[in-house]
C-alpha cells in the first residue's frame, strides 16, 4: 500500500504535544498526589497504553500503509521487551536506596521525560549517519550481535556505588542524608543540597541511556523512518512506568527472559547484516519481511515468558 500522507514537521509537532498533553495529565492529575502504585492501577495504565499504542498503529494503516504500521508495531515490540531487562535494574536501584513505595512513580515519570529528550536526540543522530553513511547499518548489526551474546553470559551484578555519574553529583553537590518528602533537592542554610531521590533519578537517566545503545539501534533493523523509530520509542518508554509497577513483584521470576532478550538481539542484528538496504547490498544479501521479524519476536519473547512462568510453578510444587 502506498502512504497517503508524506510525514510534515506539524506532525512532529502534533505527535510530540500529544505526548507532552498526557504526561501533564499523569502528573497534574491523576498522580498529583504521591502514592504507592497498587496492582490494579498499574494494570489499568498498562492496558491504556498498549491500546493507545495500537489505534496509533491502525491510523497508520489508513495515513502511511500498513508497512509502516507493521514497522511501528515491530519497532514498538522490540522496544517495549528490550526494557523488561531495564525494569529490573530499576527495581534493584529503588532497593538499593530503599526509595519509598510513593515517590517511585515520580522518579520514574522524570526519568522517562528525561530519555525521551536523549533517546530523540539518539535518533535523529542515527538517522543522520544512516543517510549519509549507509554502512553505518552493518556497524549497528555487529554491535546488535556483539551486545546479545554479552548479554547471554554477563552475569554482572549492578552495583550503584561505582556508576561515574553518581560519583560525579557527589564529587560536586551536597547530598542530604535522607529523603526530603518527593523532593529532588533542597536549600539548607543558604546551600543548595541533592537529595537521595535526586541520585535515583540520575541513575535512571544513565541506566536507560546505557539500554537505548541497544534499542535505538534495534528499531533501524525494522526501518530507518525517523518518525516511525521516534513514535515506536516513545510509546514504548510511556508504558514503562506501569509496566515496571505492573512486574515489579514478579520480575524476580523471568528467569529466562536475559536468555530471550539476548536472542531478539542477535536475530534483529542479523537481519541488518543480512538486510542493510545499504551501498553493500549488492555483495550479499537476504530479506527478512518486517512481518516475518513480527513474528519472530514474538515467538522468542513467549517461549522465555511461558518457560519461565513453568519453571516459577515447578519450584513453588517443589517448595511445598
Amino acid at each position: 500500500m502506498i502512504a497517503l500522507i508524506e510525514i510534515t514537521p506539524w506532525h512532529w509537532a502534533a505527535f510530540i504535544l500529544c505526548v507532552l498533553v498526557f504526561l501533564a495529565l499523569d502528573l497534574g492529575v491523576f498522580h498529583r498526589n504521591s502514592h504507592p502504585i497498587k496492582f490494579k492501577e498499574a494494570l489499568l495504565w498498562s492496558v491504556l497504553w498498549f491500546v493507545l499504542a495500537m489505534l496509533f498503529a491502525g491510523a497508520l494503516v489508513f495515513l502511511r500503509g500498513r508497512e509502516e504500521a507493521v514497522q511501528f508495531t515491530t519497532g514498538y515490540l522490540i522496544e517495549l521487551s528490550l526494557s523488561l531487562d531495564n525494569l529490573l535494574v530499576i527495581a534493584l536501584i529503588f532497593t538499593a536506596f530503599r526509595v519509598p513505595a510513593e515517590f517511585q512513580h515520580r522518579v520514574l515519570f522524570w526519568g522517562i521525560l528525561g530519555a525521551l529528550v536523549m533517546r530523540g536526540a539518539m535518533i535523529a543522530v542515527g538517522v543522520a549517519l544512516i543517510h549519509r553513511f549507509s554502512w553505518v547499518l552493518y556497524l549497528f548489526g555487529v554491535f546488535l550481535v556483539f551486545a546479545g551474546v554479552k548479554m547471554l553470559f554477563s552475569n554482572k551484578q549492578m552495583q550503584p556505588e561505582k556508576n561515574p555519574a553518581l560519583r560525579l553529583a557527589r564529587k560536586f553537590f551536597s547530598v542530604t542524608p535522607d529523603f526530603v518528602g518527593r523532593k529532588f533537592f533542597t536549600r539548607i542554610e543558604g546551600r543548595f543540597w541533592l537529595t537521595p531521590l535526586a541520585l535515583v533519578l540520575l541513575l535512571v537517566e544513565t541506566t536507560d541511556l546505557i539500554f537505548a545503545v541497544d534499542s535505538v539501534p534495534a528499531v533501524f533493523s525494522v526501518t530507518q523512518k525517523a518518525f516511525i523509530v521516534f513514535t515506536s520509542n516513545v510509546f514504548a518508554i510511556l508504558g514503562l512506568r506501569s509496566l515496571y509497577f505492573l512486574l515489579a513483584g514478579a520480575l524476580g521470576c523471568f528467569r529466562y527472559l536475559k536468555f530471550g532478550l539476548s536472542c531478539v538481539l542477535v536475530f534483529i542484528g542479523a537481519k541488518m547484516l543480512l538486510d542493510p538496504h545499504g551501498r553493500m547490498e549488492k555483495w550479499f544479501q537476504l530479506e527478512i519481511p518486517t512481518s516475518v521479524s513480527l513474528l519472530v519476536v514474538t515467538a522468542i519473547l513467549s517461549i522465555a515468558i511461558v518457560l519461565s512462568a513453568t519453571a516459577a510453578r515447578r519450584e513453588k510444587k517443589v517448595a511445598r
